[in-house]
């Protein structure tokens, strides 16, 4: 099937379409399908650890390319309409739906992007986490969680017992203060002023204070509520997929301040076909992490892997309910 597999996650694109421009319970079609729908496929439908064999890695970049303008399409409508609706269920629907979208497009896609060597491609990946408000990710995410994955000192990687919820309140925070220092200590390595513009995090806060003092005097103090509300959503949904990702996974320390090196075992992966096509394979983690550089269409399912007992969604509204999810998960973690 090829790249053609991949085409299917231009169905958050119309199914978010659609969710933006009607009313009423049909605002949450893009909930109900990526909750309700995705989750029920990836119960019946076997996983699979077939191979990647990308012929082209060109033509499964261009699928990113072209999600990349419907996107802020989707989201530009977003602000200039959702403060025509006075309907609290058609209000919360769409914040919701666009929230959806900010965590598949802004932020996953932005993960897929920023791991690449193309300049386009990192300028790309830092304007769509502009969009969700979450540009430091950028930074966290590549230098921080890379090299301290499933340690205590990753904010991004969940303790054994810890709950979603505490989860969400620790990484939030610390990533962001993880991401200030990251690049704080760059400047200092270099004998610069910490605070000034070639501090890509100075940079970020400007831009992402820019994009809200631009909406709140063009479109309002509510619709720049809803647009907070709506980035707020998919962070926490990036956050909680990082939840998932490492939960309960450490590795072992060899030094006072060295641990062996990052192996298939420190990742939980997926290999349902939905949440692989879909989500660009971000279901593949293990692969991932042993080579960033990898694109999604090379990411091959690694035989030692942990792998979960369903796809991504429901994995994450299992999490919703801590004690099933420690029951489900802490046995596989012996």
């Amino acid at each position: 099937m090829g790249v053609i597999r991949y085409l299917g996650a231009f169905v958050f694109i119309l199914i978010g379409y659609y969710s933006l421009t009607t009313t009423g319970i049909s605002t949450y079609s893009l909930v109900i399908f990526s909750f309700g729908v995705i989750p029920i496929l990836e119960l019946v439908i076997p996983p699979s650890a077939s191979l990647n064999e990308p012929k082209s890695v060109k033509a499964y970049t261009i699928v990113l390319y072209a999600i990349v303008p419907l996107y802020f399409g989707l989201l530009i409508y977003f602000l200039i309409t959702i403060g025509q609706d006075i309907n609290t269920l058609t209000i919360v629907g769409k914040i919701t739906a666009m929230g959806m979208l900010h965590g598949i497009f802004g932020i996953n896609m932005a993960h897929e992007l920023g791991h690449r060597k193309s300049k386009l491609d990192q300028f790309l990946a830092q304007l769509l986490l502009w969009s969700s408000q979450y540009t430091h990710f950028f930074i966290e995410h590549n230098r921080g969680h890379h090299k301290r994955v499933a340690t205590l000192e990753d904010p991004a990687t969940a303790r054994k017992d810890e709950t979603i919820f505490n989860f969400w309140k620790r990484s939030v925070r610390d990533s962001f203060i993880s991401a200030w220092k990251l690049e704080n200590d760059a400047q200092i390595r270099e004998n610069k002023a910490v605070f000034r513009w070639n501090n890509d995090m100075v940079k970020y806060m400007v831009y992402q204070t820019a994009l809200i003092v631009v909406i709140w005097c063009t479109l309002g103090t509510i619709t720049l509520l809803y647009y907070i509300s709506a980035a707020f959503f998919g962070i926490l949904l990036l956050e909680s997929i990082n939840y998932i990702e490492h939960y309960g996974l450490l590795r072992n320390k060899i030094s006072e301040s060295a641990y062996e090196r990052v192996q298939d075992i420190h990742s939980w992966n997926s290999d349902h076909l939905l949440g692989r096509y879909l989500l660009f394979e971000l279901t593949r983690h293990s692969h991932h992490h042993e080579n960033s550089l990898k694109t999604y269409s090379e990411l091959q399912s690694k035989e030692k892997s942990l792998q979960l007992p369903t796809g991504y969604p429901g994995m994450m509204l299992l999490s919703l309910i801590p004690p099933l999810f420690f029951k489900v998960m802490n046995k596989r973690l012996v």
